[in-house]
């Protein structure tokens, strides 16, 4: 085992910033998703620092080919990036100059060609320093590549491959010779699997099962039938002590809850796991039977803390709603008290919305929790009138409105708050994390017709199930990157979409654990909704509601709806409690030039903190990535991308030389899309 080697695997091992070559400076890997299994986001690296960030240049660019959410935190390991196209194909290209080294695609795989987001990977090294293998998801598959030649390994599962029965957005987690996944869709399990032969080696049920603790927060059997919890945001390592922290999401359907009463064990919950046996050590819900789409969504950070005299090991966890729950990462307890507070209660029929909702007493909300009259646009007079007359229409009811028949103003939005880029922090205890400050409207509808009498089954269930998605009117969304289904069977043939709805692709969920006759009937609805309406009605005439679908709500220049700022940049200091500052994230530059102050941009993508002071972030609706100062929030750098960075920068040094990469695929908020990967140091003068 060379030295490089020796030095990459223990590093690795242990979640750290790595180091390797005869010059201990030389290089630094960005070997582990996020920067580190504690997901801190944090480099040692400082040849980049305050002094010097100025004068960062472009240093290469890679064009993937594909065009679409490309959001990968990228890895680099000895010289060599590997990221994952938004297409899902896997691209080995040589750190210090863009160029490719090879590049694998899954269409000849038995998943087929891949696509939606995808936004990262997983590398794994034996303890023997020798065997390598890089993990992918495509579809509902996993497979094992080997990361010098981008081949499939074959003695991987089944010819290369298991079978997960769910997509895998963000990557799992590493821990010895297990490989700890969440997913996308399904029934709701963590799982651990053998990195070599791809045995499932644990599985912990997020919907507990008979005589397993949890069960008694849902309706008697809700196992067999309820869905949804599949832990998407991703996972935490303390490798240490042998604790992984899974974040959950929300149970389905996300916003009537009448088939699924109680707390709802474990959605939107942080549980600590054993990560030797998939054993429960704690577990903390930080929404009880979610109504509003509140899943966690982004994995919890683990960081050390001073508190009350104390060094403590800590873990803090985001929200959409912009709540930020800082714990004891060994016992679960909350650094600071958690009180439970009355939110709304539902009016709709056969609903049992939970009467409180916990909100941690420190750190303060790092956005808004609400929008009153004060909060209306300010941006034009014209813009202030129409916002004041929505919000006497339709006003918010705080962080949890109880879904109801009447249009809702949606505050904290349902995107954020912390979406999935999640936050960074650095060893002194300081966390850094951007904001959306964006409303939306929520409402439900009834799934029966005006004369009361109910719905053909296959378009009740459409509503329920697939309408918050694809539309109520089968138009799609295209802002949330959902397709229309109108017209469907020009595009796929009926057979296709049976496969579609039942195995999932993509972003779509599989929906295997429904009934075929039931998966039947909603496709009768897509693919012939009048003749679908004349057909037998629903037998249940129990009450049923279906949510009108994900509506931001912007003003008519197409600006959120909203005083600014709409995007925001934190500095959260972790060992007080207390916001340490707040600056605006983005630009919009047609503003700017009618004399308003920059307001902040919607954002999507997390932030690098690093020890040369600096944190580095994309995310903005202006295709810019930012560097600023972590001790004051200034701007200290900025630069153009080809399309918008909704990706979290990675930051390594070859040779040398530190680099900063980013992922622009742009496609949120309307804008442009692309597949661009972008590298930024500072300029080589003669002589280096």
């Amino acid at each position: 085992m060379n030295r490089m080697h020796g030095r990459w695997m223990i590093a690795a091992l242990a979640g750290m910033t790595v180091l390797g070559g005869a010059d201990e400076a030389a290089s630094a890997d960005w070997a582990v998703y996020l920067g580190n299994k504690g997901r801190t986001n944090y480099s040692t690296l400082d040849q980049i620092n305050r002094s010097n960030v100025s004068t960062l240049e472009r240093a290469w660019v890679y064009e993937t080919g594909d065009k679409g959410e490309y959001q990968a935190n990228n890895l680099v390991v000895d010289g060599v990036l590997y990221t994952p196209s938004s297409r899902r194909k896997v691209i080995a290209l040589n750190a210090a100059t863009g160029e490719e080294i090879w590049q694998w695609d899954p269409a000849g795989e038995r998943s087929g060609s891949g696509r939606a987001r995808q936004r990262g990977l997983v590398l794994w090294q034996d303890a023997t320093g020798g065997e390598r293998r890089l993990f992918t998801a495509v579809n509902n598959f996993l497979f094992a590549l080997d990361p010098a030649t981008g081949k499939v390994i074959r003695d991987f599962g089944e010819k290369g491959s298991i079978d997960l029965h769910s997509g895998l957005n963000t990557p799992g987690i590493i821990y010895r010779d297990l490989l700890v996944v969440g997913g996308v869709g399904g029934a709701g399990k963590v799982r651990a699997f053998d990195v070599r032969s791809g045995e499932l080696r644990w599985l912990f049920n997020l919907i507990p099962r008979p005589g397993e603790f949890g069960v008694d927060t849902w309706p008697k059997d809700a196992w067999k039938t309820a869905t949804g919890l599949m832990p998407w945001p991703g996972q935490s390592l303390d490798e240490k002590r042998g604790i992984v922290y899974v974040a959950t999401k929300t149970a389905q359907p996300d916003f009537y809850g009448g088939r699924r009463h109680g707390a709802n064990l474990f959605a939107n919950c942080v549980v600590a796991l054993d990560v030797n046996t998939g054993k429960r050590i704690w577990h903390f819900q930080t929404v009880h039977h979610d109504l509003l789409d509140k899943d966690l969504p982004c994995p919890p950070i683990l960081l050390t803390v001073k508190h009350g005299g104390k060094t403590i090991d800590a873990l803090a966890q985001g929200t959409k709603h912009g709540l930020l729950f800082v714990f004891d990462r060994v016992s679960g307890k909350p650094l600071w008290p958690v009180e439970e507070r009355p939110v709304p209660a539902s009016s709709l029929v056969g609903e049992q919305a939970w009467p409180t909702q916990p909100f941690p007493t420190r750190p303060p909300p790092l956005m808004r929790q609400g929008y009153t009259e004060a909060d209306a646009s300010d941006i034009s007079p014209e813009t202030h009138q129409l916002t004041l007359d929505r919000i006497k229409a339709s006003p918010n009811f705080g962080p949890f409105p109880a879904p109801s028949l009447n249009e809702t103003i949606m505050f904290p939005g349902f995107d954020g708050g912390m979406e999935w880029g999640g936050g960074a922090a650095d060893p002194d205890g300081i966390y850094y994390v951007n904001i959306n400050e964006m409303p939306w409207l929520v409402q439900m509808v009834e799934t029966r017709r005006p004369d009361g009498s109910p719905l053909h089954k296959g378009e009740r269930d459409y509503m329920i199930l697939c309408g918050s998605c694809h539309g109520l009117d089968r138009k799609g969304n295209a802002l949330a990157g959902f397709p229309g289904l109108v017209d469907v069977d020009k595009r796929k043939t009926r057979e296709q979409l049976d496969q579609v709805t039942r195995d999932g692709a993509g972003r779509m969920p599989p929906f295997k654990h429904l009934p075929a006759a039931k998966r039947a009937a909603i496709l009768d609805y897509v693919l012939d909704p009048a003749a679908a309406r004349d057909a037998q009605a629903a037998s249940d005439r129990s009450p049923g509601y279906a949510f009108a679908g994900f509506r931001r709500w912007l003003d008519p220049e197409g600006y959120p709806a909203i005083k600014p700022p709409w995007g925001t940049l934190n500095a959260v200091d972790l060992n007080t409690g207390t916001i340490k500052w707040k600056v605006v994230l983005g630009e919009y530059e047609a503003l700017t030039r009618r004399g308003i102050p920059p307001t902040g941009t919607e954002n999507y993508g997390g932030p690098v903190v690093t020890a040369g002071g600096l944190v580095f972030i994309g995310a903005t609706a202006d295709e810019r990535i930012r560097a600023f100062d972590k001790e004051t929030g200034q701007t200290l750098w900025q630069a153009v991308l080809p399309f918008g960075g909704n990706a979290t920068p990675s930051t390594y040094q070859v040779d040398g030389r530190q680099y900063v990469v980013i992922s622009a695929g742009g496609g949120k908020s309307g804008r442009p899309k692309g597949g661009s990967l972008v590298a930024f140091a500072l300029p080589v003068t003669p002589g280096d």
